[in-house]
């Protein structure tokens, strides 16, 4: 795929340049274009499609009616029998407006303690996921689940915990227990073959009597097992040739299951030429690619790992039809090549990648280099298996931290989009696994903290954290986020995701002013600030007519991180933002006191040069009256309300009284 390198002027919609230092140009490739779906979108897509096929399990009503009764519900089951499949659906059917769905990590970095106050939002779906606690860390949480129901019961969300079987429930916590005891499997193979498009009629009578169903369900299956038997059998029933029933079918899948490591190598013993090799792994890692893709692919393979040029004459080398029947592949109709046996593909990878260790950092390289190729038939989704598949091979055994290198070694290099891309993808796939994603959170997390990442990198940790890590975990994407953003030099990509993110939460907005707010702020945490303290979210109401502005601990946050701007910035940088806040407090009754109220204090902090600073805020209002939506007479009114403010904090007036204040989110009643 050919790329082109756009030229921007970031930021254009932010503050205006009007001081000095330098206006940045950035230009090249910028993920934030990118057409591809959202992984928000796929995650949705992902939970409706888990609404659909789900079973519902022995138990699911009364979970689900204890949900609806108490806001929370514990779920308890044997492993394999659907509990988390359930527990998210239960989730998903409480989506509102309002709050998010969020997983619960208490313990890692960024993710609130389960007692703090500021850990739920309302309208929140929370889901902790406490299946595989050892005795330790479930002790440590169930002592802090009384204290998170209860702020799930204040602000209206939803709580469903999935506990760790066998392990003994406080009495207290014994009304939220419901029991989920695994369906039946055949009617999980049912469901998830109708969903898959296969019609009744060709199933029903068989999925009782067929021989290899009965093999297969003769020992007790997971969820997870018996979905990954009707998904090959419906790639078993698009292969197959026409003729070929249900039956025929199962025995495709079941072939598909078995163990293939002996057929392999021998497969491999055979072919002892660098280019039958060749394409043999590329086939293997871009399965039902067209041949054209396979066949360029093969090639830069061989000069990726320096194999030496064919020298005969180009009318006698092998055609692609015979070249692919040594390695036992085919292409199909419409160009496309695939191995003649289902999932081979997967057996040739693992072996590839288990008894040829040298090839594994070659595999990286050509998987960059294969991700640039120019090609009409390179898809964006084929880039993303060809990633997929390396990826999968580097988490299959143990090798995160060589898949996290990879990416991070991808993006740095990069020169076009396609390579960020696929950096993007590896370290989804790490953040996605269910054994290795909490060391990938962790090393990007260190990535953000610790590194200046060149601007390629940037944008890919940026488009993680924003979209991939934001979709489950958002506190752990804003925290990465925020150091990112307060260290990023010459662009604001990072804090627009930041803010972009901020946004999507009421709780999101609250957190990061608080952090705003420590000692040691930077200039470009004080920019932060101004891009996030937009009076319009501050004064939105939320849960039951309550406003951030309005909240204790927020106005001490607002406050300290306007003295910090009225002290180290220059008038021409804040004057704007105070601008937008004298404009909402013209329209905001009640509210727009507090605004007024926290401009003032905010100044009446700046010691030293206290007075200058109530001077300039008074000459912003004046300005500001000649632009107020509202007409100046009641910006003037506005003015008014401010110097009268200003004249009590000097003692030059009779003292106003402080507008009330909501009590703090961790006192609420």
């Amino acid at each position: 795929m050919s790329e082109h390198s756009s030229t921007r002027i970031d930021n254009a919609r932010g503050p205006m340049h009007t001081g000095s230092g330098n206006i940045y140009v950035n230009a090249g490739p910028d993920l934030r274009e990118s057409d591809r779906p959202s992984f928000r979108r796929v995650a949705d897509d992902q939970l409706a499609w888990l609404r659909r096929v789900l079973v519902a399990p022995d138990g699911m009503g009364n979970a689900r009616s204890r949900l609806a009764d108490t806001g929370t519900v514990i779920l308890d089951g044997t492993p394999g029998s659907g509990r988390t499949s359930a527990a998210r659906v239960l989730l998903r059917e409480y989506h509102q407006d309002a709050g998010v769905l969020h997983e619960l990590l208490p313990g890692e970095e960024g993710e609130l303690s389960l007692r703090h106050p500021d850990l739920v939002g309302s309208g929140d779906r929370l889901l902790l996921d406490l299946s595989a606690a050892d005795t330790v860390r479930w002790a440590a949480a169930q002592a802090d689940i009384p204290t998170l129901r209860k702020a799930v019961h204040d602000r209206h969300a939803h709580l469903v915990v999935i506990m760790s079987h066998g392990s003994v429930l406080d009495p207290d916590l014994q009304h939220y227990r419901v029991e989920i005891k695994r369906p039946s499997e055949r009617d999980v193979l049912r469901r998830h073959l109708r969903m898959h498009g296969v019609p009744r009629e060709q199933y029903i009578q068989y999925i009782q009597s067929d021989p290899t169903v009965e093999d297969f369900l003769r020992e007790q299956r997971t969820m997870r097992e018996v979905a990954d038997f009707a998904d090959l059998v419906r790639r078993a029933r698009e292969a197959a040739p026409p003729g070929d029933g249900f039956t025929q079918w199962c025995a495709t899948a079941r072939k598909a299951q078995a163990d293939r490591r002996k057929d392999v190598a021998e497969l491999v013993a055979r072919l002892r030429e660098s280019p039958q090799r060749a394409l043999l792994i590329t086939v293997a890692m871009l399965h039902g690619a067209h041949a054209d893709v396979i066949h360029r692919a093969t090639q830069l393979l061989l000069r990726t790992t320096g194999s030496p040029p064919d020298d005969l004459p180009l009318l006698q080398h092998k055609d692609l039809a015979e070249r692919l029947a040594e390695i036992s592949a085919e292409t199909r109709p419409g160009g496309h090549v695939r191995f003649t046996e289902l999932d081979y593909d997967a057996a040739v990878r693992a072996h590839i990648w288990d008894h040829l260790p040298d090839l594994r950092q070659h595999l990286g390289t050509w998987a960059a280099r294969s991700v640039d190729l120019n090609d009409p038939h390179l898809t964006r989704e084929l880039r993303d298996t060809l990633v997929a598949q390396l990826a999968g091979e580097y988490l299959r055994t143990g090798h995160g931290a060589g898949l996290a290198s990879l990416a991070e070694t991808w993006s740095s290099t990069a020169t076009g989009r396609a390579r960020l891309e696929a950096a993007v993808q590896a370290l989804t796939c790490g953040l996605a696994d269910p054994v290795h994603g909490r060391s990938f959170r962790e090393r990007i997390y260190q990535w953000c903290v610790n590194k200046q990442p060149r601007e390629g990198f940037s944008q890919v940790l940026i488009r993680v954290c924003a979209d991939v890590i934001a979709v489950s975990h958002p506190d752990q994407a804003m925290l990465r986020l925020y150091h990112l953003a307060r260290r990023e030099p010459g662009t604001s990509h990072a804090r627009e995701a930041l803010c972009a993110l901020v946004e999507t939460s009421h709780r999101l907005r609250r957190r990061l002013l608080d952090r705003l707010a420590r000692p040691g702020r930077t200039s470009a945490e004080l920019d932060i600030f101004l891009r996030v303290c937009d009076p319009h979210p501050l004064t939105a109401p939320y849960d039951n007519a309550r406003t951030l502005v309005g909240e204790t601990g927020v106005q001490d946050s607002l406050a300290t991180c306007w003295c910090a701007v009225l002290s180290e910035l220059p008038q021409a940088t804040w004057q704007p933002y105070v601008e937008r806040w004298l404009h909402t407090a013209t329209v905001t009754g009640h509210h727009g006191d507090i605004l007024l109220d926290l401009l003032v204090a905010a100044a009446a902090q700046c010691d030293h040069r206290r007075g200058a600073t109530f001077a300039a805020l008074y000459a912003s209002a004046r300005d500001a009256e000649r632009t107020a939506p509202t007409g100046p007479a009641h910006a003037t009114a506005t003015t008014d309300r401010l110097l009268q403010k200003i004249s009590a904090a000097q003692g030059l007036g009779p003292p106003i009284t402080p507008t009330q204040a909501e009590p703090a989110r961790g006192t609420e009643q």
